[in-house]
């Protein structure tokens, strides 16, 4: 019987990993699909690029159904020597742009892909004033219930299907061409 597994991935899933996000970023982003050479190219960069960001503070976060990967995150914190996707993409150096105090620490959140799912749903427990600016960026949430006090910010539950999701991803499509 399939059956969902949320798990921390090491380093033996980084080309499981990259596949999974590559191929979503393709499916979510992309009207025509890659030739078979470009998308394996993107899957050796995203491959080599987590392997030199892995360390002992690396978490892979990855979501499977029936054993395939439906969701993935990861985090890891910076020990300020390795070159962040941020430096790389955009010339950002966070030292000498947020802050270069020794005590400062830095995490880098990346590889955040869903299996894209004609049926799947965003959930969430969201702020009401994030809320605000979800459904301002043209997400559109239906509300699960009334809100309630939660870390002393008032907090609503919600979800939004595939298409309420979609017409955000239509109005900023230039962005993420870019990246």
């Amino acid at each position: 019987m399939p059956k969902y597994e949320i798990s921390i991935a090491n380093q033996e899933c980084l080309e499981e990993l990259s596949r999974f996000v590559v191929e979503e970023n393709y499916k979510h982003h992309s009207t025509n699909p890659p030739s078979k050479e470009k998308l394996e190219s993107d899957i050796m960069t995203v491959y080599n690029e987590e392997k030199a960001l892995y360390s002992d503070t690396s978490y892979i976060y990855i979501a499977r159904y029936d054993h395939k990967i439906i969701g993935s995150i990861r985090v890891f914190k910076w020990d300020r020597k390795k070159e962040l996707p941020i430096e790389r993409m955009y010339g950002i150096n966070p030292l000498k742009t947020i802050s270069h105090e020794k005590y400062a620490e830095y995490w880098h959140i990346g590889r955040f892909a869903i299996d894209k799912s004609e049926y799947g749903y965003m959930v969430a427990e969201v702020d009401t004033k994030l809320l605000k600016v979800v459904n301002a960026l043209g997400i559109h949430t239906i509300n699960l219930g009334s809100s309630l006090y939660y870390l002393s910010s008032e907090t609503i539950p919600i979800y939004a299907s595939q298409e309420g999701i979609t017409p955000f991803y239509q109005h900023y499509h230039s962005l993420y061409n870019c990246a």
